[in-house]
């Protein structure tokens, strides 16, 4: 299952370069994941923050 990022995003960008396959760009206020691109690793959520990325 792949990661997700809430709406307490604070666009920082932190978990764009942890993430190894890119799948994490930024979106409209927020920064997204591509489901099919995520592998879950869980860098992206241990490099976060605020906690908004979960799975």
């Amino acid at each position: 299952m792949a990661y997700c990022i809430s709406d307490a995003c604070i666009s920082c960008g932190a978990c764009e370069g942890t993430c190894p396959v890119s799948a994490i760009s930024e979106g409209d206020g927020k920064y997204v994941i591509d489901p099919d691109t995520c592998i879950s690793c869980g860098a992206c959520a241990a490099g976060c923050p605020v906690d908004a990325i979960s799975e």
